[in-house]
């Protein structure tokens, strides 16, 4: 168990806690309204510099909003603080031209 979290199951799906799973619910809910669309779990994003491929960065969600993809993550405040985190989420803005949103 990581971080204390409890696992939870949804649809078949296991989240990795009790937030992320009630995120997916509004984001299901959001995505049958038409509020957005391309809704996509734990997208992996190649981190690659100079054509070397240095990481990979897995969101919780993806989507599409007004035409804009937005990528998120559900994470307490103990991981938001992790240097490896904070990397990673720096690269993404610097490689993929992606804010990651955090929940």
């Amino acid at each position: 168990m990581k971080y204390r979290n409890t696992k939870t199951v949804i649809d078949g799906v296991t989240f990795d806690s009790k937030k992320e799973s009630a995120r997916y619910s509004d984001l299901k809910l959001m995505h049958r309204a038409g509020a957005i669309t391309d809704l996509t779990l734990q997208p992996k994003f190649d981190i690659v510099i100079n054509g070397q491929k240095v990481c990979s960065y897995i969101a919780d969600f993806s989507y599409v909003e007004n035409g804009v993809t937005v990528v998120e993550d559900v994470k307490s405040e103990m991981t938001r603080k992790l240097p490896t985190y904070r990397l990673k989420k720096k690269l993404m803005k610097a490689v993929h031209s992606i804010e990651v949103r955090e929940i």
